[in-house]
């Protein structure tokens, strides 16, 4: 199932994942680990919950009720 992060105001597809079973937590966890930007990306409401978000680069990042615990 293939997956785009949005940028919050312009919509614009910054990355996106298809993958079997995909879910935003890997979809985010794929682009941390090519480094790529998420500066801006729309992540609202997101399960990130254990994700490895080590080096993202989420500048001007949505993340209103974003679940994020370690």
């Amino acid at each position: 199932m293939r997956i785009d992060i949005k940028h919050r105001f312009t919509g614009a597809v910054i990355f996106s994942h298809d993958t079997e079973n995909n879910t935003m937590k890997l979809t985010v966890e794929a682009a941390v680990s090519i480094r790529a930007s998420l500066d801006g990306a729309f992540l609202d409401g997101a399960f990130l919950d254990g994700a490895f978000l080590d080096g993202a680069s989420l500048d001007g990042a949505s993340l209103d009720g974003a679940s994020l615990d370690g």
